[in-house]
């Protein structure tokens, strides 16, 4: 009889452990997604030849013969990326931020499913041979769409998740750099014609800034479970 009642008991609890640790996996992607991608790039632009960042994007290292490793970079950072939009999910469930965060990170990760799927215009030199001028094509085109959308969500994921910030009891200071960043992020855009490194450095920025709040929000969300573990620990 003793076993009985035990059994459905200790099934039961393994679900939301599992759906905790799988939250805790998924969050983690978001935070190693970007400063991931970024490695991957500045590695491939020191060793590819032709490829110079003050006049190359790094979506054009996925031209040429090796540009299948910024493919991959691609669609990798994409599924963390969409995988942390489930975790932010799950994190965020209930409070400030909740919805439109996760969508907006959901957008801005498959944004670089679109990138792989859409490579950019050889152009400036590189891949090494390329004309110093770039014309553009129908794939050029939507990729540069689909970033211009990825790194918009991007920017309205980071004020969304500045205000879950602040409900989370973090200073004024992160609710402001949640706004100040989307703006340097959108200003290094509009400067990307005349400077494709200031197009660089800005969208560096904006993943660097999604993984940091993406870990704090986790960190906050840890602290919570723990909070309420003990007190759930007392109470017995």
């Amino acid at each position: 009889m003793t076993d009985t009642l035990t059994a459905p008991r200790t099934a039961g609890s393994t679900a939301p452990a599992a759906r905790d640790a799988a939250t805790r996996w998924a969050v983690t992607g978001g935070v190693v997604a970007g400063p991931l991608f970024l490695a991957a790039g500045v590695a491939q632009g020191l060793v590819r030849d032709g490829f110079a960042f003050g006049r190359n994007a790094i979506s054009q290292l996925a031209l040429g013969e090796a540009g299948w490793v910024q493919t991959v970079s691609f669609l990798v950072t994409g599924l963390l990326l969409t995988g942390a939009a489930w975790g932010l999910r799950q994190v965020l469930r209930g409070g400030p931020g909740g919805t439109w965060g996760p969508v907006l990170v959901g957008i801005f990760g498959g944004s670089f499913w679109v990138a792989a799927g859409f490579p950019a215009d050889a152009g400036a030199g590189f891949p090494a041979g390329a004309p110093d001028g770039t014309v553009m094509t129908g794939h050029g085109a939507v990729h540069m769409s689909g970033g211009m959308i990825g790194y918009l969500a991007l920017c309205a994921a980071s004020v969304v998740l500045g205000r879950a910030l602040a409900a989370r009891g973090r200073t004024r200071r992160w609710t402001l750099a949640s706004r100040v960043v989307p703006a340097v992020v959108l200003a290094g855009f509009t400067a990307s014609a005349a400077s494709v490194l200031a197009f660089t450095l800005a969208a560096g920025l904006g993943l660097l800034w999604l993984a940091t709040v993406t870990a704090l929000l986790a960190a906050d969300a840890g602290t919570d479970a723990g909070t309420d573990v003990g007190t759930g620990a007392a109470a017995g």
